[in-house]
């Protein structure tokens, strides 16, 4: 098995606030992430899939058609976008966390994913912190 992965970039904002707790503790749990004006991230996402390599091509997917599948299904959905209130995929109700976002990311891009598997999910959000979904 062979395992290949695709690493994309996308710009978003987003807010962490639960609206069932006072401001306090919405400081208190998430911090400057609460900002009632929001806040934003430089995005990694990774990519991940895993295949025997084609005999005639060597490939175990077409990276350019791997590539216009990934920013057609969810990097032009979250670039430049509030995560709270601009992407169909996020629902209202989710925090779009970094956790949660590679699993919904999962999601969207598994149904497109042809001649491989979907291995993993990997979203960098900073520099210190990502997470990482396998299908589980």
């Amino acid at each position: 098995m062979v395992y290949l992965t695709r690493r994309e970039t996308f710009n978003a904002a987003h807010k962490l606030y639960n609206n069932h707790w006072s401001p306090e503790e919405n400081d208190t749990i998430f911090g400057k992430c609460a900002n009632k004006n929001w806040h934003g991230h430089n995005y990694v996402l990774f990519v991940t899939v895993k295949g025997n390599p084609d005999p005639e091509t060597g490939f175990i997917v077409n990276v350019k058609t791997l590539s216009k599948v990934i920013k057609e299904v969810v990097v032009d959905k979250l670039d430049h976008s509030n995560l709270n209130l601009d992407v169909d995929f996020i629902p209202k109700d989710i925090h779009p966390t970094t956790e949660n976002l590679v699993k919904l990311i999962w999601q969207q891009l598994e149904p497109h994913i042809t001649g491989c598997q979907l291995h993993s999910i990997k979203l960098q959000e900073t520099e210190n912190i990502y997470a990482e979904y396998f299908g589980e």
